[in-house]
């Protein structure tokens, strides 16, 4: 059996394990370090385990990870999403369908702190679901908006697959977390866009709320000035060079830090289990990096991704056929894979094949393009069956709403997508112009 036969056999095993449950950094483990032997033997892959993981793991520019991870943990004992939401229903809530916009918004801009898509859906979801319950939203609506809207976690920054992705591709983390701002507030609006057009033909499913007074409005901006202050600082700090993403990441988690202490009287109780949330976090994404690394390296000495690139090439399809066969095998993927393992699996093999396609761009604009794209096809993933994490952490904290309902819901949130997904696509300076204005 060739080298690349052996990868693909490898591949289709990994995807097998995984739809058996197996955890994807174990899965990877088994099938890499497996390959490995059947290309090289026991000794070539002794060798590289006294050296390889360790350069993983002990990169520094992965610090940045527990530090926004743990930005995350101080957010959601500030009761930041309380707040968040509470400006969002000010200005929205009154209007059809209301409260489940301010859901969006207020998964947008907690994402903004948060940077993990999981736990904005959750933390979102306690805050509004009660509120959407009262006013006698229907279930879909309800769980579907939050799904959709903690999906924002992933893309909006600053976002913890966005970073592993620069650190992948080599590039800046910066620029790709200026190239996100469009995009993810396009989401925003297409999602909000969305529920409208559905509760105009819907509209027992999502019954207005209360106008609040301009006071009121004005008052609850008060309340989220701190969020945008620290989201500004840490963005802009990185970006201008003020500090880099790794110290950007700790004045962030500084200053949620600061904010749970005196908005949310955080204690030492708390402090502890936003430490161990923490820790606990960073070791399923290292175990995960770890796995990666060696199915990565198995894939390299199996000559995969060369020939994988050299047939693409060979094919005679036009550059952008070849990303839109690559995106729709990301929506397939995204079926039985979360996010963060689908970019640490595929970029090793999809990001040459991009780089080495003319799409009239530079190579960084293209690397930065793609990025972008990826993560907006990985964050659908989160919403789609059969696996769709955030359906299944909304469900299970919506009692009595049928999983089949909360698939029904975010129905409208999928197509929102895919016309924002063809978007990019057509129109790359969508992602770009901002990287380009600032540059």
């Amino acid at each position: 059996m060739s080298g690349v036969d052996l990868g693909v056999l490898m591949f289709a095993v990994l995807v097998v394990l995984l739809v058996l449950r197996m955890p994807i950094g174990v899965a990877m483990l088994v099938t890499g370090m497996a390959g490995y032997v059947m290309l090289s033997g026991w000794e070539p892959l002794i060798n590289y385990l006294k050296t390889g993981p360790y350069y993983r793991v002990s990169s520094y520019s992965l610090s940045v990870i527990p530090l926004f991870l743990l930005m995350g943990q101080f957010a959601m004992h500030a009761g930041l999403s309380r707040a968040l939401f509470g400006a969002a229903n000010a200005w929205l809530g009154h209007h059809p369908g209301g409260l489940a916009m301010a859901a969006v918004g207020g998964c947008a801009g907690f994402g903004a702190i948060c940077g993990s898509s999981l736990a904005t859906a959750a933390t979102m979801a306690r805050v509004a679901l009660p509120e959407m319950r009262r006013y006698g939203y229907s279930g879909a609506l309800a769980t579907g908006s939050l799904a959709a809207g903690g999906a924002l976690g992933i893309l909006i920054p600053p976002s913890v697959v966005l970073v592993i992705y620069a650190i992948l591709t080599e590039q800046s983390i910066g620029k790709m977390f200026l190239a996100a701002f469009v995009p993810g507030g396009l989401a925003a609006l297409g999602y909000m866009l969305a529920i409208a057009v559905y509760v105009r033909y819907r509209p027992d499913a999502g019954p207005a709320g209360m106008r609040s007074s301009m006071r009121q409005r004005l008052a609850s901006l008060l309340d989220v000035w701190s969020v945008v202050l620290i989201f500004a600082l840490v963005i802009i700090g990185i970006y201008r060079g003020w500090f880099t993403p790794t110290e950007g990441a700790a004045v962030g988690a500084f200053g949620t830090g600061a904010l749970a202490v005196i908005y949310g009287r955080m204690r030492l109780a708390g402090l502890v289990e936003c430490l161990f949330g923490t820790a606990q976090t960073t070791a399923m994404i290292f175990l995960i990096l770890l796995g990666a690394d060696i199915f990565n390296s198995f894939l390299a000495l199996s000559q995969l991704p060369v020939a994988a690139a050299e047939a693409i090439g060979a094919s005679g399809l036009e550059p952008f056929a070849v990303l839109a066969v690559i995106l729709v095998f990301y929506l397939a993927l995204g079926c039985v894979m979360d996010s963060l393992s689908m970019i640490l699996l595929t970029i090793p093999v999809f990001f040459p094949i991009i780089a080495g396609l003319d799409f009239g761009l530079g190579s960084e604009e293209t690397a930065i393009w793609f990025g972008i794209l990826t993560l907006i096809v990985v964050e659908v993933g989160l919403i789609t069956p059969p696996v769709g994490m955030n359906v299944f952490v909304i469900n299970a904290l919506a009692d009595g709403v049928p999983m089949a309902e909360t698939f029904k819901g975010v129905t409208p949130f999928l197509v929102s997508d895919v016309v924002r997904i063809a978007l990019l696509v057509a129109f790359p300076g969508i992602a770009l112009w901002l990287p380009r204005v600032l540059s």
